[in-house]
């Protein structure tokens, strides 16, 4: 298994010997941390949780500084373990993995388990649109622009029956909220690896907004 988290840092594009360009997606991937190792003994599943992004302790709420081992122990909590070397935090992910137990907790994951030339899947979230309507949001055609229909051309149409049925089916492709959501996308070649500066760059494009927070992992149909 291999895995990070990242922010997106925006497109530009590469040049190799022959002068061919690819474009490329800058990820600042890592350093990430393992802050918690899940076993099928303990958890009933094989796992690895990863936490990214250092921040102030004091950003955090009271479960997520139990969590990550920032509190003493007291009275009413007398088994808390003081922080194991993970750093304060503030986005943490799961990656499944076979070999859970070979992992350590506080273990540092960087760009470098990462080569050229292989392929990743790059999951995040899309764009936010806002509220859009079926030519934007589903690509609908729309309707005729003559036949005194003046104000029905980007409109949805018939979205059902009449007494037959009686009901709009569920699922039925409608104006509604458009974007922010999970989004794959799937079989990135990864075009190079800048271990200094904690950077990846993998070619074509990748949800999410500058700054939108990435995971990168294993290509899972490659």
């Amino acid at each position: 298994m291999k895995g990070l988290l990242g922010i997106k840092l925006g497109m530009t594009q590469l040049f190799d010997e022959s002068g061919a360009v690819t474009p490329v997606t800058i990820i600042q991937a890592g350093p990430c941390y393992v802050t918690q190792v899940k076993t099928a003994d303990s958890d009933g599943y094989s796992a690895i949780q990863v936490g990214f992004g250092e921040t102030k302790e004091k950003r955090l709420s009271g479960g997520q500084k139990g969590h990550l081992g920032l509190l003493k122990a007291d009275k009413e909590h007398p088994r808390r373990k003081k922080n194991a070397g993970v750093p304060v935090v503030r986005y943490l992910r799961e990656f499944r993995t076979k070999d859970a137990a070979s992992y350590q907790v506080g273990q540092a994951l960087t760009v470098e388990q990462f080569t050229a030339g292989e392929r990743v899947d790059v999951v995040g979230k899309t764009k936010g649109r806002g509220f859009a309507g079926v030519i934007k949001r589903h690509g609908f055609g729309g309707g005729m622009r003559t036949h005194g229909q003046s104000d029905r051309h980007r409109a949805p149409g018939s979205i059902g029956s009449t007494s037959n049925v009686g009901h709009v089916f569920k699922g039925k492709k409608m104006p509604g909220r458009m974007g922010n959501d999970r989004f794959t996308a799937e079989n990135l070649t990864v075009v190079r690896i800048d271990p200094d500066n904690n950077l990846i760059a993998v070619k074509g494009a990748v949800p999410g907004v500058k700054g939108g927070l990435v995971m990168i992992r294993d290509a899972s149909k490659g």
